[in-house]
């Protein structure tokens, strides 16, 4: 194999020189194929087929070691293949093998020399060239170093002078401006003060951050060094500064500022830093504030020691209301303060969104406002707790009721603020209130009821002198809510500055946007104004327009011309003979009704504060009604005539005074109600004289207590559409109140009236006359019995004096109709009365009875307006049943219950004279209907 390697080697260098490949194998191989092959091309082919088989043979008998190239001795290899005993026959047939192998390698590779020849010459040629260009590259390369000597020579010298100057000139200009730079650093706190004081917060920081980053270019020098640890000292200081200037923002807020503070923030990166920063000086303000107004209204007994809660106890009942004004005052600014800071914040978040996609600013942005947005619940409730802690430390119950509706009244408009600064119901505040009212309104209403009881007794019923169109919204206590009742009654102006519910929020005329940072006012500056719910600033609950109207707007002279005592009757009569001015009727009303009325604006003040016991403050008042309609009936009608006559008086009255009565009137036996759930009935002035005939036995006085309480009653009404929407939450209670005792008002003029009416007839005398009639007359009369003329004698005496008393006190037709239908009642009754005192009756006897009454019924006619006369038919239907016959008399009977049994037996004794059976059983029938219910 190693012949076959050194043999392939000398044929690669022989083709270089254009020598022929040499035949690979012996001699007598390539003379023995020579010669064959011109011996036989036939026999060649034949066999050439067969020896590339053998040839293949032989090839794949090649053992794989002789496929190695590197360190391979085929020598070694094949004499450790002879067995330990050699044999000669053994060793020439591995010669043989070895030596047929040889020749088949040889000739393999011979052919694949010959089938590579073309390519190898052109990759030959290709080397050259490669060499070539080889030889040309070393010559240009020497050639190169040559020039490069040549310049370095003459060159390098001269150059390494310029550099080196250049060199030094550059590192002195370096020094230089290092020098300068420090030089500035150095001067740089000067400039620093300068800019804080000035309040220019952005340069200033812009200013240390920039001599920061210089001091860490720099700081190789051993001056910078320490340079560095000074300005990290002053910008301490300043964020020592802005945080100074961060807190001030709490109390009085100014843009400029502000915007300067968030810009220096923002410089240093600490934008949520401050706004944390921000809401802790804003709770200490709220505690600070708190504290020392508070402690400013407190001896300085060892005050300072004292927590905010026991300082609140110390302070003086007289000095609550300037304090809680005060406290107020302090809160607002600081509250109003946060609201610019949130409106800024908006305003900057709305700016900057539509332009600023940075993720870090997006992110400080929602922090921000989720930080503002979580701080008004917290802020608000401070300042809830602040407050409510000194409203529930100061005893209220003592309090005048104006000075209690001041405290409410400043509580309110607080309450209004938190509505709109958080939309916060204020709850805490609310309990705080709660709590205080309903201790103060018990006190107040078992007040009120006693006073009302004292006023009834001691009044006189004198019309208190007011103009022609006076209402209740005249008075003083109902000046601030006028317009609200007007509008609500569809009277005042529709247009109103404030929603419909009340709420100023987001609507632009809120107390943020009427009293700003830059303006010094607060909503409670007017506050300690006598009437504060007359305030213009103060936004009504329902409806109320922010201009208030005034006094002035009103006709000019006092509200009320004046309040007569209660036994001054000529200063009446001087006032107006007829209780007119300018021809215009005047309504009547008194004293006590003015009271009522009075009372009813201060109740529904708070009703109007106090929304979550407005329901009881407005049950409160419907007992001030109650007692008024009670006490009136019970002075005027319990003197009526103990006559078998119905009484005018309606069920629903009825019931209505018994509920009163069992409900509200405290019972004689019972001891005295200290919680005043119950008052002692009143009892009437002596000074009312109600047993006068001259004077109808006191009409006047009737006629003032029973229209003053019609006159209250039309105010309520008036009021109710206010009410409706007051006590939206409780109309069950409103519904049944003027469904049942306001409507029940003016038929109290029925049994009063009828206590002059019925005495106004002398009926035991007209029921004598008419017992001497005789009804058993054979011939129809022509001329009328003789009780006529004195019934009618009576009713005139009755209608002069009517007109005497209208010269002191007007009588509306509605008085005088009630008056009259009670006479005629009393008419009626007495005729058919009479009529059944006879128990025998002849045909012209009922003729007679016809014309009495016919006659008597024409003359009260003129005396009277009724059109037509009322209980005619209760004459006429029994006149005429003296004309049935027994069967229908039984039917007659059974149907009209209206009769009394005395009357009907009277009937049926006339009626069934001559016929005794059906005389007694009808009577009896009578009876048993009678016990039975069925009549």
């Amino acid at each position: 194999m190693e012949d076959l390697k050194f043999k392939f080697f000398e044929l690669i260098n022989k083709q270089g020189h254009g020598a022929k490949i040499p035949l690979v194998g012996t001699v007598n191989d390539f003379e023995t194929g020579t010669e064959d092959s011109c011996q036989d091309d036939i026999k060649i082919e034949d066999t050439k087929t067969e020896q590339t088989l053998a040839d293949q043979e032989v090839l794949d008998s090649v053992l794989p070691e002789y496929f190695q190239c590197d360190g391979f001795d085929s020598a070694l290899f094949e004499l450790k293949k002879l067995p330990p005993v050699l044999n000669k026959q053994c060793i020439e047939e591995v010669c043989s093998q070895l030596e047929r192998q040889h020749r088949v390698v040889s000739k393999q590779v011979l052919k694949l020399i010959l089938d590579k020849t073309v390519v190898c010459e052109e990759e030959f040629a290709r080397v050259l060239e490669t060499k070539k260009l080889v030889g040309e590259t070393v010559d240009a390369v020497k050639r190169a170093r040559t020039d490069l000597s040549l310049a370095h020579q003459h060159f390098t010298t001269a150059s390494l002078g310029i550099l080196a100057n250049y060199r030094k000139r550059t590192l002195v200009l370096d020094l230089l401006r290092s020098l300068n730079t420090i030089k500035t650093l150095e001067r740089t706190e000067a400039r620093l003060q300068e800019l804080l004081s000035n309040g220019d917060f952005p340069g200033a920081i812009s200013l240390l951050l920039e001599c920061q980053g210089v001091a860490a270019t720099y700081r190789h020098f051993a001056c910078v060094a320490a340079l560095s640890g000074k300005l990290q000292d002053t910008l301490d200081m300043a964020e020592e500064q802005l945080d100074v200037a961060l807190s001030k923002m709490c109390y009085k807020f100014e843009a400029d500022i502000y915007n300067k503070l968030q810009a220096a923030y923002s410089l240093l990166g600490k934008t949520r830093t401050a706004m944390d920063q921000l809401l802790m000086h804003f709770t200490s303000a709220i505690h600070n504030s708190a504290f020392s107004v508070v402690h400013s209204y407190v001896e300085q007994n060892n005050s300072t020691k004292k927590q905010y809660n026991e300082l609140c106890k110390c302070v003086q009942e007289t000095d609550f209301i300037p304090c809680l004004v005060s406290l107020c005052q302090a809160l607002w600014k600081i509250v109003s303060s946060y609201h610019e800071v949130a409106c800024w914040h908006q305003n900057h978040f709305s700016n900057s969104t539509a332009t600023d996609d940075n993720f870090e600013s997006n992110l400080n942005e929602q922090y921000v406002r989720q930080k503002l947005k979580n701080g008004l619940d917290r802020l608000w409730h401070d300042v809830q707790t602040r407050v409510s802690s000194l409203v529930l430390a100061v005893n209220l119950i003592h309090y005048k009721v104006d000075e209690f509706l001041q405290v409410l009244a400043i509580l309110h408009r607080l309450e209004q603020i938190g509505k709109e600064f958080s939309q916060s119901e204020s709850e805490e505040l609310q309990n705080s209130i709660r709590k205080q009212s309903i201790l103060y309104f018990r006190r107040y209403h078992a007040g009120r009821l006693d006073e009302l009881r004292i006023f009834l007794e001691n009044e006189v019923w004198t019309p208190c002198p007011v103009r022609p169109d006076f209402s209740l919204v005249h008075l003083q206590e109902f000046k601030g809510l006028r317009c609200s009742v007007q509008q609500c009654s569809g009277v005042g102006s529709s247009s109103s500055h404030g929603s419909q519910d009340g709420s100023v929020v987001g609507s632009g005329d809120g107390y943020f946007s009427r009293f700003t940072c830059s303006t010094s006012n607060t909503p409670f500056d007017t506050i300690l104004d006598p009437n504060p719910l007359a305030d213009s600033s103060f936004p009504d609950s329902i409806n109320e327009p922010s201009g208030y109207f005034s006094e002035e707007s009103d006709e000019e002279g006092p509200e009320l011309h004046g309040e007569i005592a209660h036994n001054d009757r000529s200063s009446h009569n001087r006032y107006n003979k007829k209780n007119t001015l300018g021809g215009e009727t005047c309504p009547l009303l008194t004293n006590t009704t003015l009271t009522v009325l009075r009372h009813c604006g201060k109740y529904l003040q708070m009703s109007r504060l106090l929304r979550f016991i407005a329901a009881d403050v407005f049950v409160c008042l419907i007992q001030l009604f109650e007692y008024y309609l009670y006490s009136v009936h019970y002075f005027f009608a319990s003197d009526l005539p103990k006559y078998q006559i119905e009484i005018p008086s309606s069920l629903k009255l009825q019931s209505v005074l018994k509920r009163i009565g069992d409900s509200l009137i405290q019972n004689p036996s019972e001891p005295h109600d200290e919680s005043g759930q119950t008052v002692p009935a009143a009892n009437i002035s002596p000074d009312v004289d109600l047993t006068n005939s001259e004077q109808l036995f006191g009409l006047q006085e009737r006629v003032v207590a029973v229209e003053s309480l019609v006159f209250l009653a039309e105010q309520f009404k008036y009021l109710r559409p206010y009410l409706e929407q007051l006590l939206s939450a409780s109309k069950h209670i409103l519904t049944t109140f003027y469904s049942e005792t306001v409507e029940v008002a003016p038929e109290v003029r029925h049994p009063v009236y009828s206590c002059v009416s019925y005495r106004s007839v002398d009926t035991q005398q007209a029921l004598a006359l008419m017992a001497r009639v005789n009804w058993e007359v054979s011939d129809v009369m022509s001329q009328h019995s003789p009780y006529v003329d004195t019934l009618f004698r009576e009713l005139q005496i009755f209608s002069m004096r009517l007109n005497e008393i209208e010269e002191h006190v007007h009588l509306n037709q509605e008085v005088l109709d009630t008056l009259w239908e009670n006479v005629v009642r009393l008419l009626s009754f007495i005729l058919v009365e009479g009529f059944s005192i006879s128990n025998k009756c002849s045909n012209g006897g009922r003729a007679l009875m016809q014309l009495d009454f016919t006659q008597l019924f024409s003359q009260v006619e003129k005396l009277c307006t009724l059109r037509p006369l009322p209980h005619r038919d209760f004459v006429d239907i029994y006149v005429k049943a003296y004309y049935l016959t027994d069967p229908v008399l039984e039917e007659f009977i059974k149907k009209h219950k209206e009769y009394s049994v005395k009357q009907l037996q009277a009937l049926i004794s006339c009626v069934c004279q001559g016929n005794k059976k059906s005389k007694q059983r009808l009577k009896t029938l009578l009876d048993e209907w009678d016990k039975l219910g069925m009549r």
